[in-house]
């Protein structure tokens, strides 16, 4: 497997999703839910429908196996609704359900679509489907999410292991805004 980095330059990812949003629902909905969500490529490809919606309505929340709830922000629920809104799918439905048959996508479409995309745009770098990952982590750290939280999300063993996986230099000045707004 190779290196992959994380989307580090927002334009490459506004550039991306404009992409994928003329070019597939499906595909724009698997890169939204992935740069927002950080899960691996094994969760993402099989979330079914009935697992972020119910009675009609896009959840708040995605459970993971584990026990996790993921967050689903405005962006995400958004794609969720838009995709859903256009195509007609079972609650049992895998979410990213390919068009041959009643499975997900593969793990190598997954990362045609995303590798594809990228070349597209041209985003410079190797790109797959753990840019996806990393590039949440990154955006999430760089937001000023403490990194005990991200490795915890990642399940990495040492704040360390988290940075180096983000790109990160350690000893990189961090500049945070926390602005509680009251």
């Amino acid at each position: 497997m190779e290196y992959v980095e994380a989307l580090k330059d927002r334009k490459f990812i506004y550039e991306i999703k404009a992409y994928l949003k003329n070019y597939s629902l499906r595909d724009y909905l698997f890169f939204v839910m992935g740069i927002n969500m950080g899960l691996r490529i094994s969760e993402l490809l099989h979330v079914r429908v009935e697992n972020v919606t119910q009675d009609g309505k896009v959840n708040d929340y995605y459970l993971l196996e584990n026990g996790h709830f993921i967050y689903l922000n405005k962006h995400v629920k958004q794609a969720i609704a838009d995709y859903l809104d256009k195509r007609i799918l079972e609650p049992e439905d895998y979410l990213f359900k390919s068009q041959k048959c009643s499975s997900p996508i593969t793990r190598q479409q997954a990362y045609r679509i995303i590798n594809k995309a990228a070349k597209e745009v041209g985003v410079p770098g190797k790109v797959g489907t753990h840019t996806l990952r990393k590039t949440f982590g990154y955006h999430a750290y760089r937001s000023g999410v403490a990194v005990a939280l991200l490795q915890k999300h990642f399940n990495h063993t040492s704040p360390s292991e988290t940075l180096r996986y983000l790109g990160i230099d350690k000893h990189e000045k961090l500049s945070v805004r926390i602005d509680v707004n009251l």
